[in-house]
């Protein structure tokens, strides 16, 4: 109950609780020494970790992007422009990370919103969304798929086929996302208008005072030039900005304006670090740092050095301009937005590997042919593999991913670092807590206490109410967390209700995987919350009718099928 209580709170991260559970469990004599490190040899452990490998090396192909520039229309109206970016966004993410899905496919939303001459907020959180949906189409789609196919061959002697998930899973995605492209969008409020979106972002910089002079001189002229200050910067120190304070030359203050910096420093007669005549093809673009980008916890300067000097950050988001210290000394942090100027090649392969999800401007991803086709080809093996000989996904996965470390078709740099290690070592400790759950008994009391609340309802209902109980649970739990738990109440439920357990696994798949209700619910939509402009109750309100219809849709689906 204590680790409830910490998931519910989001004070301590779930790895970590997951973690103090599992000693917990050791304490109170519920799970063993021996057992308590069993989590690390779970196949399904292993298969999330070679998946999130090899999807990243097919993220890194530039295949995806490609596929995805080529299937969504350029010349056509707004709905089938959202229709087609919504449909590949649920496709890519069946087959790879949904992180990775919505890295891809953020710049191709923003911009079918600026052609229409809307605010992106009416195709990140649809996108966002659609991403979600498309886990839950097969086995890999998510790591809680593999772990509730993992509780399949615990409880019943075989796991979940690769397939198995598709058919409901597809009729909740397709209700989703005919709901999201002909409705969910005009739910969202319009807070500005899309000529005010169209206008260029605010962005934080420094310029640097050329020589002295008061203060109070300075200020009417950063007024004219469209420029506010946040802070004036003497040795990297903050100094106080009263009426009488002057500035030194070489002083340095941190802005923010709409402006690009060079045209804001002959605006106001101050200088600017950029240049623009320097690299005349260079282009400026706007970027989200996304979790597990190798950026994280560094600072502004490691992207000028990790892209061989061809990159840098000439201004940044929001964050810098409630911190108020020099940019010098400001940590990057997940959701961070960044601005960062380069040739478009450069940015183009910089920005996938860093995954840094671009929001303003587009420069596909290029494809090499050769090593596309060839892990395309591993991958589709793997698929192959699994589907056509039975053999385990973490059997299949391991190996394509050591092919693909041997071959260097995934830099070595990656390997590691494409690999979510809070969802691992959430995994490792869920697992063995979750068998104490169930060999304590107490799953059984939960199932018994279900069943009796379920009794005498027709099929429908029964599923329905699985998938609602685990959509609900999934708000304050990690998804993970949820299947764990979830997956054998829900068989043994079944078994009480007389119900076929591979329609009540299926009804808690689906659960799991419907994170519409808040931005925290699942990382896809934090992630979209700042380029949107979002607010924590818009999810709802969007996210709201698509839960029911997704809840029906499965129910449905899986009377017809079990009934």
């Amino acid at each position: 109950m204590s680790a409830l209580v910490l998931f519910v709170s989001e004070k301590v991260r779930h790895d970590l609780v997951a973690v103090l559970a599992l000693f917990a469990c050791l304490l109170t004599g519920l799970t063993t020494p021996a057992a308590a490190f069993s989590g690390l040899a779970d196949p399904a452990v292993v298969a999330v970790a070679a998946i999130l490998v090899v999807g990243r090396a097919v993220e890194l192909s530039g295949v995806a992007a490609w596929i995805a520039r080529i299937a969504i229309p350029a010349r056509e109206s707004f709905t089938v422009r959202l229709s087609g970016l919504l449909l590949v966004g649920a496709v890519l993410s069946a087959f790879m990370n949904n992180i990775a899905a919505l890295v891809i496919t953020m710049p191709i939303a923003t911009e079918i919103a600026r052609d229409a001459r809307r605010p992106p907020a009416t195709t990140l959180m649809p996108l966002a969304f659609a991403t979600i949906l498309g886990g839950m189409t097969t086995l890999i789609g998510t790591p809680a798929n593999i772990i509730l196919s993992s509780v399949r061959q615990a409880e019943l002697g075989t796991p979940s086929g690769f397939f198995a998930m598709t058919p409901v899973g597809v009729a909740a995605c397709g209700a989703g996302l005919l709901y999201l492209t002909l409705l969910g969008w005009r739910l969202l409020p319009v807070r500005q208008s899309a000529q005010r979106e169209a206008r260029p972002s605010w962005r934080v910089f420094e310029l640097t005072a050329p020589a002295s002079m008061p203060l109070a001189d300075l200020l009417p002229r950063l007024r004219a030039g469209s420029v506010r200050l946040l802070a004036l910067l003497r040795g990297g120190e903050r100094i106080a900005t009263h009426s009488e304070a002057r500035v030194d030359g070489g002083d340095r203050l941190l802005v923010v304006s709409r402006r690009q910096q060079w045209t804001a420093a002959e605006a106001t007669g101050l200088v600017a670090d950029e240049n623009p005549a320097v690299v005349r093809e260079a282009v400026t673009t706007r970027v989200v740092v996304a979790h597990g980008s190798f950026l994280t916890g560094l600072s502004h300067e490691a992207v000028r050095i990790r892209s061989g000097e061809r990159l840098h950050v000439v201004a940044v988001g929001p964050r810098a301009a409630r911190q108020k210290v020099p940019l010098a000394t400001l940590r990057i942090e997940p959701g961070d937005q960044l601005f960062v100027r380069g040739r478009p090649a450069d940015l183009a392969s910089f920005v996938g590997r860093a995954r840094l999800l671009e929001i303003d401007r587009v420069d596909p991803v290029p494809v090499a042919k050769r090593r596309a086709a060839t892990i395309l080809v591993l991958f589709l093996a793997a698929i192959a593999s699994i589907v056509a000989l039975g053999v385990p996904p973490a059997l299949a996965f391991l190996a394509t991913a050591a092919l693909l470390a041997a071959t260097r078709l995934v830099p070595a740099e990656d390997i590691y670092r494409s690999v979510d290690w809070s969802i691992i070592v959430l995994l490792a400790a869920m697992i063995p807590v979750g068998r104490s759950f169930e060999s304590s008994g107490a799953a059984e009391i939960a199932a018994t206490w279900l069943g009796t609340a379920l009794a005498g309802l027709p099929l429908f209902a029964v599923i329905a109410a699985l998938c609602g109980v685990t959509l609900l649970l999934s708000i304050f739990l990690n998804n993970v967390a949820t299947a764990i738990i979830m997956g054998p109440l829900a068989i043994d439920a079944a078994h009480l209700l007389g119900v076929d357990p591979d329609a009540a696994l299926l009804a808690v798949l689906i659960g799991v995987s419907s994170d519409f209700l808040t931005p925290i619910g699942h990382q896809n939509n934090l992630l979209v919350m700042a380029p949107g402009g979002y607010r924590f109750t818009d999810y709802a309100r969007m996210g709201s009718v698509l839960v029911v219809l997704v809840v029906i849709a499965t129910a449905s689906v899986l009377s017809l099928r079990y009934g």
